[in-house]
């Protein structure tokens, strides 16, 4: 039995890492409707921001780790809307495949930047927060997996508050149900989509940050993999829906964790995605999504 509450909490903990880089494909799906690849490598962008941000900070303390984060955020939100600005928003209105296809590019030319900018070996990722181990009996439960839940916990919070109680949420909303019926109420969709991509931006480096506080080895592809996880946690849970996409994260952590600890542990990232395709052959919409009509 602790060794299923210890496994549990270790699946919630990668759950949460998954469920925020998840965030940021679900809100830019929610409003353009597409799927923007170069996510998982703003991911890998805002851990390097902790990484240098963190020499700043003279100790591991809660304040200095959060105002890393902070940090890293920040920078990654500016990223995410200059590329929107530059790669983006000029090809808004041409065919879906070019601005798929420039995703993939802008992919591409994060990583071999990452390599050329920050080296290509791994680095080790320093301590932010406070070590400590908590036990409950024979249950150890680590402190970077307490923080890496609570922060996401907070996070996902702070979202569901700006989506559903802030103007700038309810002008996401409404450019994800109709842009150009938003537009002809007075909302600036191109303002609407900067603030999206920077908020979407902003939760994947703080995902970089507890990533790399859990698995504290960074190097420039090192979004590769849970960025295409997060986009299956994405799509598990309901392409465009927020709580969808959290929940897709959490199952997905749990079942990658449990299959981990199981005599399949090497088929562990092949039963995640296998988890995608199952629900795209029984539920396209995904667990929360709901099924639309689309003219082609």
């Amino acid at each position: 039995m602790p060794e299923f509450f210890q496994q549990t909490l270790n699946g919630l903990s990668l759950g949460a890492i998954y469920a925020l880089i998840a965030l940021g494909y679900t809100m830019v799906y929610g409003v353009l409707r597409f799927i923007n690849f170069a996510h998982s490598d703003i991911f890998m962008v805002g851990a390097y921001l902790g990484y240098y941000l963190a020499r700043l900070v003279p100790a591991a303390s809660v304040w200095g780790g959060l105002a890393v984060m902070a940090g890293a955020m920040a920078g990654c939100a500016l990223l995410g809307i200059l590329i929107e600005r530059l790669a983006y928003r000029p090809l808004r209105r041409g065919p879906t495949l070019n601005v798929l296809i420039t995703a993939i590019g802008v992919s591409l030319l994060l990583e071999y930047s990452g390599q050329i900018g920050f080296g290509a070996e791994p680095r080790t990722f320093p301590v932010l927060f406070p070590e400590r181990d908590v036990r409950i009996g024979s249950l150890v439960i680590s402190s970077s997996q307490l923080v890496v839940i609570a922060v996401a916990v907070v996070l996902l919070l702070a979202l569901q508050f700006i989506v559903h109680r802030t103007r700038i949420g309810t002008a996401m909303r409404a450019v994800a149900l109709n842009p150009q019926a938003a537009r002809l109420v007075g909302i600036n969709n191109d303002v609407v989509i900067s603030f999206t991509f920077g908020l979407g931006s902003a939760l994947a480096a703080a995902g970089g940050i507890l990533y790399a506080t859990n698995y504290p080895s960074i190097d420039p592809l090192m979004g590769v993999m849970p960025g295409l996880k997060a986009f299956t946690a994405a799509v598990l849970g309901g392409i465009g829906n927020i709580p969808g996409a959290a929940l897709g994260g959490l199952i997905l952590g749990l079942v990658e964790t449990f299959v981990a600890g199981s005599p399949w542990s090497t088929y562990k990232d092949a039963i995640a995605f296998g988890v995608l395709i199952v629900i795209l052959l029984f539920r396209p919409a995904g667990l929360l999504g709901k099924f639309r009509i689309e003219k082609v």
